[in-house]
């Protein structure tokens, strides 16, 4: 056989070898907010999938297949998210962890629907999500109707006889979240003397905290992120208001305490029980910490994300996103950092839970809301 000629078949052999190598990786993608206001979030859901994925390629990857990791800025800009979408599907991605912000996962959603991907949000609550029955979509974390009525029987049982004002961010989240908190408080007789919409992005809320202040309330439930939640906090104290503020899950950062200040002791807020507590994630938060992360709020629930592709893909012995998605919605048991987790067919997890927080000072005097969960 000519020299050259068997050469350039090896080197043709190999390269087939490896091209298949590369066409066998599993493609997955992590969307979030990595830049703008949210970014914070953004890094929970980005650190948590990377974690996940090296700790999965280092143990064999999913059904032999190494996991490629690909990471989409959506800035929490719902065209962003679709343009994600898009990019995400050009690559050949199969599977997302994402978005963060729910009026960013639903449009998002649709794109991946069409696209054959599957696609898990960690943190995304609005209801719409899932009522859809989209067949590629599902969450690790709870929904705003459940946390809004945690939300709105607290507010009825300790704060009855009292001035309630409701301030949303007009955005499917934090306005959706506000009106089933508004809704369940109103079921159990206690009506709102005020109800507000704000815009995200504004700098200047001393409007807000004079009809505040008019209205004599003596808790203000706000329904969206942490940056507008701390700044109306701050021109609350600034200007006198001393009554509370409620808020949920869009304020659980650490850069809360950055922009309220010390006016943010005394915050209540519903959220999930602490991940980072759970007996099954100790390993994971213990190699966080050795990286000096904290892997707080959204990071565990995006670990969690990976886990259940993983798994579902292991049971359906199949990287076929829709036999994965049908692995998912058979009420199948997944060990996560989160627990147990099963999901029903509409994408929703079927346990869950959401407590009230406050946020105080350690003995540190940092103002946080780690351990501070209340019992009633």
């Amino acid at each position: 056989m000519n020299k050259n000629f068997l050469l350039a078949s090896v080197a043709l052999g190999l390269g087939l070898a490896y091209s298949g190598m590369a066409l066998a990786d599993v493609k997955m993608g992590v969307a979030g907010p990595i830049t703008g206001a949210n970014a914070a979030f953004g890094a929970q859901l980005k650190n948590g999938a990377e974690q996940a994925v090296a700790d999965i390629n280092k143990a064999g990857g999913i059904l032999g297949e190494k996991i490629v990791l690909s990471v989409g800025d959506d800035v929490s800009d719902p065209k962003q998210g679709v343009s994600v979408a898009n990019k995400f599907a050009g690559e050949g991605v199969k599977f997302v962890i994402g978005h963060f912000n729910s009026g960013v996962s639903i449009p998002a959603s649709e794109v991946y629907n069409e696209a054959g991907i599957v696609a898990i949000s960690p943190a995304s609550t609005n209801p719409t999500l899932t009522e859809r029955k989209l067949w590629n979509v599902f969450r690790t974390c709870g929904r705003d109707d459940q946390q809004g009525a945690v939300a709105g029987a607290y507010l009825a049982d300790k704060f009855k006889g009292k001035n309630v004002a409701v301030v949303h961010d007009k955005t499917p989240y934090g306005k959706g979240l506000a009106d089933e908190t508004q809704k369940a408080m109103e079921g159990k007789g206690v009506k709102a003397v005020l109800y507000e919409g704000i815009n995200t992005g504004d700098k200047d809320y001393s409007a807000l905290v004079s009809k505040l202040k008019a209205a004599n309330v003596d808790v203000v439930y706000y329904g969206g992120l942490h940056t507008e939640a701390g700044l109306i906090i701050r021109q609350m104290r600034d200007q006198g208001l001393k009554a509370p503020l409620m808020s949920g899950d869009g304020i659980v950062s650490s850069e809360f305490v950055s922009i309220a200040g010390p006016g943010a002791e005394g915050t209540l807020m519903t959220f999930a029980p602490d991940p980072r507590k759970n007996p099954a994630a100790k390993s994971v938060v213990e190699a966080f910490k050795a990286k000096n992360y904290d892997p707080e709020a959204y990071t565990l629930y995006s670990y969690a994300g990976v886990q259940v592709i993983k798994q579902a893909a292991e049971a359906a012995k199949s990287l076929d996103p829709k036999k994965v998605a049908e692995v998912i919605h058979s009420g199948k048991v997944f060990k996560t950092v989160l627990g147990d987790l099963s999901f029903d067919k509409k994408g929703d997890i079927t346990r869950p839970d959401y407590v009230m927080y406050v946020w105080k000072k350690d003995a540190d005097g940092k103002i946080g809301y780690a351990g501070n969960e209340l019992t009633n």
